[in-house]
């Protein structure tokens, strides 16, 4: 039996401010911390420029921008394990990741 996707992914989707800011309303599990959460989904469902201005909106906020995982991880850490994360990790430097 093939496993489907449970959503489509919608291309064109447009992110303005107030679409961005939705990013910031994300309950975490009861395991995670809620700051890494929040980070992890805007890093996971964003264009990085709009990733960029999330973490404006997330500092504004007062948020941790090193919050880590269960794990002990950084999500510039993760990041910067990725192929294609280094414009995100460049995003989080920016914003006073470290």
């Amino acid at each position: 039996m093939a496993l489907k996707k449970d959503k489509q992914k919608v291309l064109g989707e447009v992110f303005d401010d107030q679409r961005i800011k939705t990013f910031l309303q994300f309950e975490a599990p009861e395991d995670v911390n809620p700051d890494f959460h929040l980070l992890e989904k805007a890093y996971r469902g964003m264009k990085v420029e709009n990733f960029d201005t999330f973490l404006g909106f997330f500092k504004e906020q007062g948020h941790n921008i090193n919050a880590t995982n269960p794990n002990g991880k950084t999500l510039l850490s993760i990041a910067s394990e990725h192929p294609h994360g280094h414009e995100y990790v460049d995003a989080l430097k920016n914003h006073g990741a470290a």
